[in-house]
């Protein structure tokens, strides 16, 4: 047995975290979906990485973290059917798992920050706040006061919009990923004769 129980209930239920945020990130009516979705990717994000460190064997980041060379290396050998089996991920799955838990990690993190922002909610609310406004003195003419506001819900808007950018980037970025991932999966198992796909549901992996 290769992977362990947590690993694979980790990447199925991660399959549909993300999944069902994707899918509704622009639908308003299901934004509360979106957002526990969203935390659910976080959490599980910080699950891995823990595990990573401490889990068994082929869970360990060092057990799958490689010199760049040997990953690329590995590419060309997959490209021409001549590389390695690996029991646990080869150098580019595991290169890919590490950059696709940053993507995650940078996508929830962005969408926490918009949330912030845009409504003043979730864990982020408290470290992207807007600034409160010093109450006004009697010098200060209306209209001045009035620029002073609209001058701050501009900036409000701009740095919401700025971040609600970035964590559609982010979220397009990790869905590229995840069908490089899907390629080199279905590559790598045309290459070796075996089901990846298969192994992360069972956990077994014929041996070396």
């Amino acid at each position: 047995r290769v992977w362990d129980p947590l690993v694979r209930v980790f990447h199925w239920a991660l399959v549909v975290a993300f999944a069902v945020a994707y899918l509704t990130e622009h639908d308003d009516g299901v934004g509360l979906v979106h957002e526990w979705a969203g935390y659910i990717v976080a959490g599980l994000v910080a699950v891995r990485v823990l595990w990573g460190l401490v889990g068994p064997r082929h869970a360990r980041f060092g057990d799958f973290l490689y010199r760049p060379s040997t990953v690329f290396a590995y590419l060309g050998d997959l490209l021409r059917s001549k590389s390695k089996r690996y029991l646990g991920h080869s150098p580019a799955g595991g290169a890919m798992a590490v950059v696709l838990l940053l993507s995650l990690a940078a996508t929830v993190a962005t969408g926490m920050a918009t949330l912030a922002a845009e409504d003043g909610r979730g864990p982020l609310a408290g470290l992207i706040a807007v600034p409160a406004m010093p109450r006004d003195s009697a010098e200060f003419s209306l209209d001045r006061r009035e620029g002073d506001e609209e001058d701050d819900d501009d900036d409000e808007d701009e740095r919401a919009e700025t971040l609600e950018e970035l964590h559609e980037f982010f979220s397009n970025l990790t869905l590229i990923l995840v069908f490089a991932h899907i390629g080199g999966v279905a590559l790598a198992s045309f290459a070796h004769r075996e089901n990846l796909v298969r192994a992360m549901v069972t956990g077994d992996k014929r041996p070396l």
